[in-house]
């Protein structure tokens, strides 16, 4: 029997896999996946444990529960000035499905994606999944900010999405408001639309795409409650977008998923409630720690100013970033990501949300793992 073509080479992604691998290696240091070792916090998890309590296990509406729309709206206006109405905010299950939906609900077969590189691979897989043509925009050479002019030389007639994260994964570059300001310039006239995935944002504010408010009308704004408040497992997000272009999106999330769980959405609410500065001082530094250990073993590694990732050069020690994540995973028991997982051979990325303890630990077996190399 012949499956769907377009899934053809689909496959676990690359962070699960290498997380997989180092599992049944045993006995190794997770630097693998973007999850704050925090619990969530009680206030939040009580919402939830109140909500039951209270009987709210019912459907909520396919976009969302009102009362955790307005207060996202609320949030969003008081934080970074933006202007959303509930009827223009989607609550989806994770970043994850915000993505996949909205990405899913513009693309047509033949239209073009431009991602800049290196990056989260959903991106790439959604936007083939969708029939839709990636285009990697190489950002290396720019110390991985996006410039205005390797965005212009990847625009085509066909270009109907660009996509920016920022904080980004895996580099924890910040893009500048220069560059984004540039680039904002350069696509006000043209038909085409922009995906920012803010999900970092949390772990400490910074400017981004989506406060470009006189181009909401092309924004698709991704969020989610994953990262700035520890709730990776419960799989919620939102995603804000004006009302006709949410109306489509709502559609496609609506026969994937009807709607996100009524009791998860109350501790959300909650959530916006809670101010994460806590866990982004701890991550601020981890992230001098890892910085300064990777420089003194002699691994050049942009400085990140956001998100909770590191994204070493290793191309001068190996031939095969991926051969070396396994060699890592079983000589030194040290568990990375090969940066040819997000379209950039010859790096690796270093999660820096494990306990400062392991981190420690990691680095302390890594050092002598590199002089035999």
């Amino acid at each position: 029997m012949e499956l769907n073509r377009t899934l053809d080479g689909l496959r676990l992604g690359g962070i699960r896999r290498y997380t997989n691998l180092a599992r049944e290696a045993g006995g190794c240091i997770f630097l693998t996946l973007g999850e704050p070792e925090f619990d969530t916090p009680l206030p939040i998890r009580q919402a939830a444990k109140d909500a039951l309590d209270q009987g709210v296990t019912h459907y909520t509406a396919n976009a969302g529960d009102l009362s955790l729309q307005q207060a996202i709206s609320q949030f969003e206006a008081e934080k970074r000035g933006l202007s959303y109405t509930p009827d223009e905010i989607l609550i989806t299950l994770g970043a994850t499905e915000a993505i996949y939906s909205a990405m899913t609900a513009v693309l047509n077969p033949g239209d073009e994606v431009l991602i800049p590189t290196p990056a989260f691979s959903l991106y790439d897989t959604v936007a083939r999944m969708a029939g839709a043509i990636p285009v990697p925009i190489a950002t290396a050479q720019d110390g991985f900010q996006l410039t205005a002019q390797a965005v212009k030389q990847a625009l085509t007639s066909k270009t109907k999405l660009l996509i920016l994260n920022s904080p980004n994964n895996p580099t924890g570059v910040v893009y500048s408001r220069e560059n984004l300001t540039q680039i904002a310039s350069l696509i006000t006239s043209r038909d085409m639309l922009v995906l920012c995935d803010d999900v970092y944002w949390g772990l400490g504010p910074c400017f981004t795409f989506t406060q470009f408010t006189d181009l909401k009308e092309k924004i698709l704004a991704v969020q989610s409650f994953s990262k700035p408040y520890a709730m990776t497992g419960w799989r919620m997000g939102y995603l804000m977008a004006p009302a006709s272009l949410l109306q489509r999106i709502t559609v496609v999330h609506s026969h994937a998923v009807t709607c996100a769980p009524a009791m998860l959405q109350a501790a959300c609410e909650e959530a916006l409630r809670f101010d994460p500065a806590c866990f982004a001082g701890s991550y601020e530094e981890r992230r001098t720690y890892l910085l300064g250990r990777l420089q003194k073993m002699g691994l050049p590694c942009t400085a990140a100013q956001g998100a909770f990732y590191l994204f070493p050069q290793v191309s001068h020690l190996c031939d095969s970033d991926e051969a070396l994540c396994v060699r890592l995973i079983h000589e030194a028991k040290v568990a990375t990501v090969p940066g040819s997982v997000f379209g950039a051979p010859g790096y690796l990325r270093m999660s820096y949300c494990c306990s400062m303890e392991e981190l420690k630990t990691a680095m302390d077996r890594l050092e002598p793992f590199l002089s035999t190399l």
